[in-house]
């Protein structure tokens, strides 16, 4: 689920770079425009992979991790779910 939401936030970041580098008007003359518009999706393009690939294990890092599934007691449903953790040792 993590890397669905870095993905939707770097899709989010090129949009949004996308927009605001667009040009404000639409002009059919040669050479107006596109390279703006190239410039804000590369821009966008690094700022989102930049994003994606952050420091996402930075607290882990050089300590033995594993993922465990736990079931535990959820006072809002009312019953018993299951829950992934990281453990670090």
């Amino acid at each position: 689920m993590i890397t669905f939401k870095k993905t939707a936030a770097a899709a989010a970041a090129a949009l949004t770079m996308a927009v605001a580098f667009a040009p404000a008007s639409a002009e059919a003359r040669w050479h107006r425009g596109g390279g703006l518009f190239a410039a804000g999706l590369i821009g966008a393009a690094v700022v989102g992979t930049a994003i994606a690939a952050s420091n996402a294990n930075a607290g882990y890092a050089g300590s033995e991790c594993y993922r465990t599934r736990e079931r535990v007691w959820d006072e809002y449903r009312g019953r018993f779910v299951i829950v992934r953790r990281t453990v670090c040792e």
